[in-house]
């Protein structure tokens, strides 16, 4: 403005200027030209505007036209000067020229005139040619002429710039983007001093320093808050391209669909060397930063002004461009997919090379899509049914509900021929999964009458066998056929192998039970697997053996290394189960309120539909911490799941069996308790999985039929447990001594607990580590060791604290309630169970054994063996010796 301000001051003198004010689009030049002619008014001068556009092009004299339609001219040369433009326009001839020049420099006699012509590069050439000709004969007049020029290297006439620019009194103005300070400033205006200091980096990066993005920004952080670029700044971004040259718009729009410089370069334009000029003066503008959308909030502006249409024929050119350079299948497949296009016979292939490598480097997402665009490409029955069963695998790992659609489809074509050998096994895994069994059922046989003897197709056999026998014994006899077939794994990929190995040391966890070469083969394969397409089944297996081997503890850094590989979103499938085995691992090491929370994570990871017959595990793990923890009404809840009915025929059933036992066992119903561990046992036996590693059913059911007031089967459940001890069965060895301890009399329990201890602790379960040691504890103060129990029941204290288990923690409660505090008893309250409370209040309140049995409902046995446990623990010897709080305690429960 200053620069303007000089020049206009010269022309007033007498001495004619001009200025050629030039800057790519949207720098402030038409701002800067409109408010020098507001300012021309001040000065005495006379100030002449006019805009040129696009749309008037090729309308003559349209810009003189604008000039002189808002000059002070009297009647006759106002009519005289309508003449000129009328004739002008008809056929532009040199008088007519010369008499406008004339009309312009009558009126500078009378004051300083000023002509100001903004986008001058979009004027029609006979206005052009005549303030050309004006220009050249006002030199010694009291005239200036500004002009506000696009800076652009390729507009398609140079004749003006180049002309005016040769003028010895022209001045050249160059508007440059928005320094950060001026950035910074712009935005203090708006937004005050402490948030333009805040934004200003990042709006200098968005912005580019062009004034008209960084107006949208601003908008932007007015009506959202933060410094991110939104919708403003998009529709900042289209008001520049819409007014640049539509050279530029083409090219901004091939930079929107393709992403990549090098593309755009070689299909934007037929004329090779204005599109990297395109591509420069786009970055000048800050529209592109090195040939690209500085923001994703710009392409997308630029993409939504497109029509769809136009947008899948650019893909489309894109994709058959790139093909034939020889190209990577995976750009290739990703114009295909934005193009919707699968026509052309090279298009499937390439869409499937291109999902296996997206499913190797765990992009799942895009793998579906390019599985999905294959299924409508040029296919036969055979090819289709192969690409909808790599398809049913990918989704899977989204969501195994998702391919329940596609079931159908392949079971059909199983019948019909189409599909054959491993994907005929994946679909049977499939339907397995949701427990669709009788289907399934028939998919192996179909598969085993086959003959197929391709090795692949012998190899998902075998595995899919010791799979069954790991997850689903009952289906085993469907599989008849293929017991005793193997495979050379020096003709298999080295993942199948590695699978098959995988498979078969779980197997061997589940029915062999713990050993060592077990451990060590699933450290082994661990070490060397990572997630890729097809090892879910290698990890989760490898990871199971060694839980079930003993050693939760080694499973768990693996686990959660394998949760890191897991992109965020990509595979929740696979997040959810290899959550679950976290959960599973946290619940066996006594971490109860992890083990609860990865255990909801995983069923909130995927619907609870899409675990099919597998809902039992997680399900499992978070009953049996919710149940150690006093969260009872959590635990109830899990109970509303709708599981599948085929559940109980697999190792998750079995899981869940033992869950909802210790579920009814802690809220006072043994009987229901006994039946789910008993079903549990005789299911194992069955399928001989009855191993010390994976459920401990028997100490489970020795507990219920303790509290039922059998406290002989109780101890032939716990010996019978203990005369299966070996190798790695510490965790289970410690919960039988437990419950032998119970039963034993008082002066043999310590030795038997102080043994459980050992083997528990060696487990590193320390929840259980806690039950052993309240038992321990009330042994002590059986035998009258009360400093050993005092020591003892701190360490329990901690540990049942430790573990969140809130039952443990009220046991072992030292500290007396306050008297006057409502009705709550004392100590000796606080370290009874319910059951022993009811009885012991009862029989505080002078009603006999058997009145007591009949007022609870239980047998006198029952009544007996509570009262039994209530004076060991209190350390008295008969009744007399009950304290006197209990009586309340008795009368309120009776009443309930």
């Amino acid at each position: 403005m200053d620069s303007l301000q000089r020049l206009l001051g010269e022309a007033v003198e007498g001495r004619s200027r001009v200025a050629m004010v030039t800057g790519v689009v949207a720098t402030g030049k038409s701002e800067l030209l409109h408010a020098f002619a507001e300012q021309a008014y001040g000065q005495a001068a006379l100030p002449l505007v006019a805009s040129a556009s696009r749309a008037e092009t090729e309308l003559p004299l349209g810009v003189m036209g604008q000039l002189l339609g808002g000059a002070p001219l009297g009647g006759n040369l106002r009519e005289q000067t309508t003449g000129l433009l009328h004739e002008g326009a008809e056929r532009l001839t040199t008088p007519v020229i010369e008499a406008l020049s004339g009309v312009l420099l009558s009126l500078a006699e009378q004051l300083p005139l000023v002509i100001v012509v903004d986008d001058v590069h979009d004027a029609d050439h006979a206005s052009q040619a005549c303030l050309s000709y004006f220009m050249r004969r006002s030199r010694s007049t009291p005239t200036m002429m500004v002009f506000g020029h696009a800076d652009y290297a390729h507009q398609r006439d140079r004749f003006f710039p180049t002309d005016v620019m040769r003028q010895p009194h022209c001045t050249a103005i160059r508007l440059l983007p928005l320094s950060r300070g001026s950035v910074q400033s712009m935005a203090a205006e708006r937004l005050g001093p402490e948030a333009a200091e805040r934004v200003t980096p990042e709006w200098h990066r968005l912005s580019g320093g062009n004034p008209l993005l960084m107006g949208g920004l601003v908008d932007d952080f007015l009506r959202t808050g933060t410094e991110q670029a939104a919708e403003g700044y998009g529709e900042a971004v289209l008001s520049c391209l819409h007014r640049a040259d539509p050279a530029l718009l083409d090219v901004a729009r091939w930079v929107a669909v393709l992403g990549d410089p090098g593309l755009v370069r070689r299909l934007a334009h037929s004329d090779t060397t204005s599109v990297p000029m395109s591509l420069h003066w786009l970055e000048t503008a800050g529209l592109l930063e090195a040939g690209r959308f500085r923001d994703e909030a710009g392409a997308d502006a630029v993409l939504a002004d497109l029509s769809a249409e136009r947008r899948r024929q650019m893909h489309r050119q894109a994709a058959e461009f790139l093909y034939h350079e020889g190209a990577s299948d995976l750009s290739v497949a990703e114009q295909l997919c934005k193009a919707e296009a699968a026509d052309e016979s090279w298009a499937v292939p390439v869409l499937e090379s291109a999902a296996r490598r997206r499913l190797a480097d765990g992009d799942v997402e895009s793998a579906v899509d390019c599985l999905k665009l294959a299924l409508h490409g040029r296919l036969d029955e055979r090819e289709r049914s192969a690409i909808a069963t790599m398809l049913m695998r990918a989704e899977w790992r989204i969501d195994p509900k998702v391919p329940i659609g596609h079931m159908e489809e392949l079971t059909a074509a199983l019948h019909n021929g189409t599909l054959q050998g491993s994907d005929a096994m994946v679909l049977a895994r499939a339907l397995l999964w949701h427990g669709r069994m009788d289907v399934a059922c028939d998919v192996l046989e179909r598969i085993a009458e086959s003959g197929d003897a391709d090795p692949l197709t012998v190899a998902e056999g075998v595995g899919t066998r010791m799979w069954l026998r790991c997850t689903a014994p009952p289906l085993l006899t469907h599989m008849n056929s293929w017991t005793g077939r193997s495979v050379s794994e020096a003709v298999l990929p080295f993942q199948v192998g590695r699978r098959l190995e995988s498979i078969n040391v779980l197997a061997g966890a589940l029915t062999n039970g713990p050993r060592e070469q077990i451990v060590q083969t699933a450290e082994r394969i661990l070490r060397s697997s990572k997630l890729d397409e097809m090892s879910m089944d290698t990890v989760e297996s490898a990871l199971l053996a060694l839980v079930y081997a003993g050693k939760a503890d080694r499973a768990m850094p693996r686990c959660d290394e394998l949760l890191g590989e897991l992109s965020t979103g990509g595979s929740p499938a696979r997040r959810a189960r290899l959550t679950a085995i976290r959960a599973e691992i946290c619940l066996r090491r006594g971490e109860l309120a992890e083990a609860a929370d990865l255990a909801r994570q995983a069923l909130q990871s995927i619907p609870p539909g899409s675990w099919g017959v597998a809902v039992g595990g997680p399900v499992a793990t978070l009953m049996l911490a919710a149940t150690g923890m006093g969260r009872y009404d959590e635990a109830l809840a899990q109970l509303d799941h709708a599981f599948p009915e085929a559940m109980l025929r697999t190792r998750f059933g079995v899981q869940f069996l033992q869950a909802r036992g210790r579920y009814q066992l802690a809220v006072g119903n043994p009987a229901a308790a006994l039946r789910d561990f008993r079903l549990c046992g005789e299911l194992l036996t069955e399928w001989n999985m009855d191993t010390c590693g994976f459920i401990a059913w028997r100490p489970d059911a020795a507990e219920a039929l303790l509290a039922l007031g059998s406290p002989d089967e109780a101890r032939e459940l716990a010996e019978a447990q203990l005369e299966r001890s070996g190798a790695g069965s510490e965790r289970t060895d410690g919960m039988a001594l437990r419950m032998l301890a119970v039963t034993s009399e008082p002066r043999q329990r310590p030795v038997f607990l102080r043994q459980a201890v050992e083997y528990v602790q060696a487990s590193g379960d320390r929840y259980e580590l806690a039950r052993v040691l309240l038992e321990l504890t009330e042994a002590y103060h059986a035998v009258g060791e009360f400093r050993r129990a005092g020591v003892i029941a701190g360490r329990a204290r901690a540990l049942a604290q430790e573990c969140g288990a809130r039952p443990l923690s009220r046991l072992l409660a030292v500290d007396d309630v306050h008297a006057g505090e409502g009705d709550q008893p004392g100590r000796a309250v606080a370290i009874l169970s319910d059951a022993e409370r009811r009885v012991a209040g009862l029989a505080t309140a002078g009603y006999s054994n058997r009145e007591i049995a009949a007022k609870l409902f239980i047998t006198v046995s029952t009544v007996e063996q509570h009262l039994t446990r209530v004076y060991r623990k209190l350390n008295i010897t008969q009744r007399a010796d009950l304290p006197a709080d209990l009586n309340l305690v008795g009368h309120a429960s009776a009443a309930q």
